[in-house]
């Protein structure tokens, strides 16, 4: 039985239909999914066909708009999501029906052949992805200040939370732990690797604590540099010197674009990484205590049977947990009509301890959900046997 359904209206081409398909099964796949099984793709037709318990998402192709104009109506009657999109050069204003046209649209770029940034949006959509979209820069202040900068400013514009060390921390705040903190909260590393990067140790301690998280990176490789092999598991480009306009940057606008889809379809794979860690933590220490888990239901969450025989819903989580998280996880479990309060799983490592504090004081005060370390999951559902 699918978890999860989709739909492709409106007026795609062949090509982007399968192109959009390939996509998606590719990023599904990640979190250990299929199409066709976990996660359905419907047309203007069989979409009358979906289950209404599953998460789901549908995306509007302009051209025509009188195209499945009635499903799409029936859609926003149900307050179900639709993603109108247009191509590069499109029109939202011609090409959109006018029922969607309140809905933010996404324009479709040249340089994203695969649909990478609409696969992700549908994602989102339906909850597999986090709509927060967090990218770390590390890099060496002496060497690559200019294209660091060019980073942080075109990832911004494509939507991106991008945390550099001169932009993201305020005067007074201890900046190692709120480094360390946003580290933590991000989805890719964008590791730019100049001659020096492995002289300095705050820098050797972003790509180590990086990989110690499960975070992608992705390694831009200086001209005539030849990088270390402690990060040939990184997703890499090599510039060559043409690429390169000035000793630090910036980089030239072609390669830096290709950068930035490259960083759309890492964040897909390191959040499911980062997901399949937790959970594989949760597994192990449910057993341990003697419980077990009995399945997965929609939005991702684990049935726990713990020792008294009672089922916990679990929801494990990527990054850090906010009031909004939790918030989120109650409205998933009420519509997937799951009886008791759920649980929200998340990995501690690195977050400040203010925000630790603060959790706590969450978890005190809010008590339609608890909030329990992955670390600890085991002596937390162990102690539910009353």
């Amino acid at each position: 039985m699918s978890l999860y359904e989709l739909a492709i209206l409106g007026s795609p081409t062949q090509n982007e239909r399968e192109t959009l398909t390939s996509t998606l099964a590719s990023m599904v796949k990640d979190f250990d999914l299929h199409l066709g099984s976990d996660v359905m793709i419907h047309d203007g037709v069989s979409v009358a066909s979906r289950v209404p318990e599953n998460a789901f998402c549908a995306i509007y192709f302009g051209g025509d708009p009188e195209t499945d104009l009635a499903v799409a109506k029936k859609l926003v009657e149900g307050s179900m999501p639709i993603i109108p999109t247009v191509g590069p050069h499109g029109d939202f204003g011609t090409e959109i029906p006018s029922l969607l046209q309140p809905a933010n649209g996404l324009r479709r770029r040249t340089d994203d052949a695969d649909l990478t940034e609409l696969a992700a949006a549908a994602l989102e959509c339906v909850g597999l992805l986090r709509p927060q979209r967090r990218v770390f820069i590390s890099y060496r202040r002496t060497e690559s200040r200019i294209a660091a900068l060019q980073m942080h400013d075109l990832l911004s514009a494509r939507g991106f939370d991008v945390f550099l060390d001169t932009h993201g921390i305020r005067p007074g705040d201890p900046f190692q732990e709120v480094l360390w903190h946003r580290l933590v909260d991000s989805d890719v590393m964008v590791m730019l690797d100049t001659p020096t990067y492995f002289g300095s140790r705050w820098t050797r301690q972003e790509i180590a604590r990086a990989r110690a998280k499960e975070i992608q990176v992705i390694r831009v490789i200086w001209p005539r540099h030849t990088p270390s092999k402690l990060t040939d598991m990184s997703e890499t480009v090599y510039l060559d010197p043409e690429e390169l306009l000035g000793a630090d940057g910036p980089i030239v606008d072609a390669t830096a674009d290709s950068i930035a889809v490259r960083v759309e379809r890492l964040r897909s794979m390191s959040i499911a990484a980062r997901y399949m860690s937790i959970t594989g933590k949760l597994r192990a220490d449910v057993e341990k205590i003697g419980g077990a888990i009995e399945g997965i239901g929609a939005h991702r969450a684990m049935a726990v049977r713990v020792l008294n025989d009672q089922l916990v819903w679990a929801y494990p989580v990527v990054g850090i947990p906010t009031a909004e998280t939790l918030n989120d996880i109650v409205k998933k479990a009420k519509r997937a009509e799951q009886d008791n309060s759920p649980i929200l799983v998340y990995d501690h490592i690195g977050i400040r301890p203010a925000w630790i504090e603060h959790l706590s004081w969450l978890d005190e005060q809010i008590k339609s959900v608890r909030a329990i370390r992955v670390s600890e999951a085991g002596w937390a559902l162990a102690g539910m046997d009353d």
